[in-house]
């Protein structure tokens, strides 16, 4: 059996995959599987429905779950595996990875892939030890460089992030977008590091960012973007980059970020074999997830590969040093319209924080964005 998979275009997302399929043959493993590559845009904001009428195997994030099961193009894993399986994959997976694929009591996706914002630096740039709070970062960027991500839906995702640092442990309201005090904080927060960021780093989504940093040396600090373990090391006289931790609000507190990273979802085009199983099984296990994966550039998410002794001295303690701000990472809203929600609310902020909008002004406009998107009943 033949099957074809889409993922997308950076290392982290598509060499494992290809190296791992390239292996497979119909006498020996009774399938074989090419994946196709798309731009990390399209990753983030293509239909989902769209591309599961195209594949059998989709790479997705999972605020595209709500839209997936709205379109019913995604078969839920429950009836694949066995409930013991994936319980052992929702314990050994990092964070919120498993969890966030469920959405209307079933999970859509397999965690193969674990990431969160975390802060990012160029250490040869730098005057003293990362900052550990957002005051620490506002301080830094008065003397240094220092970007914020606000490109694409990045903008959206950095403020939600802020906000869960300021609210730590508050309950959400699901009838608000974010409560408006903390909301009003956050603003605060980005709006002097947004106008202190280099006029060469607005436009860049998380991995021209990350590319920039590493080549240049106009962005000594980034305190909230996409981990790439890519980085973390020099490469073809490249500078490596330093990750840590999210800032927190207080020293001590709750490190601020929203979870990334990708899973893989199977479309219900797919004529689903044993060997196809087997072949996503193998995938998930912890040989594959502590050995070939990061030998292959990609981002594991087994806990046991980000405590690995050989990952970590691999790639600069990446891991190390950003596990605690995955493990306690915000999951978003997963509901069929929250992407269209991420999109909207993140052109507000880019547009009323380079215009100067009142914060009530601004705070009201994405609740008013997020009562027209979200549903009256539905799995936040």
């Amino acid at each position: 059996m033949h099957y074809r998979g889409l993922t997308w275009d950076h290392p982290r997302g598509y060499r494992a995959l290809q190296a791992a399929a390239a292996r497979l043959t119909e006498s020996e493993n009774g399938l074989t599987l090419d994946w196709d590559t798309h731009s990390l845009e399209g990753f983030e904001a293509h239909p989902i429905a769209d591309l599961c009428a195209r594949y059998d195997l989709v790479v997705l994030d999972h605020p595209h779950v709500g839209e997936a099961v709205e379109a019913g193009c995604l078969v839920p894993l429950e009836t694949l595996f066995d409930a013991a399986e994936i319980t052992e994959w929702g314990a050994a997976s990092i964070g919120p990875s498993l969890a966030s694929y469920r959405y209307a009591e079933r999970h859509w996706a397999l965690p193969l892939d674990a990431a969160t914002q975390v802060m990012a630096a160029r250490t040869d740039l730098l005057d003293d030890a990362l900052p550990q709070t957002w005051a620490g970062a506002l301080a830094l960027s008065e003397r240094r460089p220092v970007a914020l991500s606000l490109a694409g839906p990045h903008a959206a995702l950095t403020f939600q992030s802020i906000v869960a640092a300021i609210d730590g442990a508050r309950p959400r309201d699901p009838g608000q977008f974010v409560h408006n005090d903390s909301g009003a904080a956050a603003l605060d927060i980005m709006a002097p590091l947004a106008s202190r960021t280099p006029d060469t780093a607005r436009d860049l989504n998380p991995i021209a960012l990350l590319e920039r940093m590493r080549r240049d040396d106009d962005v000594a600090l980034c305190p909230l973007v996409y981990g790439y373990v890519n980085y973390a090391a020099p490469i073809d006289g490249s500078r490596a980059i330093l990750f840590g931790d999210a800032p927190a609000a207080q020293a001590g507190g709750r490190r601020g970020s929203t979870l990334g990273g990708t899973g893989i979802g199977i479309s219900t085009r797919a004529e689903i074999t044993p060997a196809l199983l087997d072949h996503l099984r193998w995938l998930m296990s912890d040989i594959a997830q502590r050995d070939f994966i990061p030998t292959h550039d990609g981002q594991p998410s087994r806990r046991s590969a980000w405590s690995d002794e050989a990952v970590n001295a691999r790639w600069g303690n990446f891991y190390r040093n950003t596990a605690a701000t995955l493990e306690d990472a915000y999951v978003r809203p997963r509901f069929p319209h929250a992407i269209a929600l991420q999109t909207e609310v993140s052109a507000l902020l880019r547009d009323g924080l380079a215009f100067g909008t009142p914060h009530a002004t601004l705070l009201g406009a994405m609740q008013d964005a997020y009562r027209r998107h979200r549903p009256l009943a539905a799995e936040l």
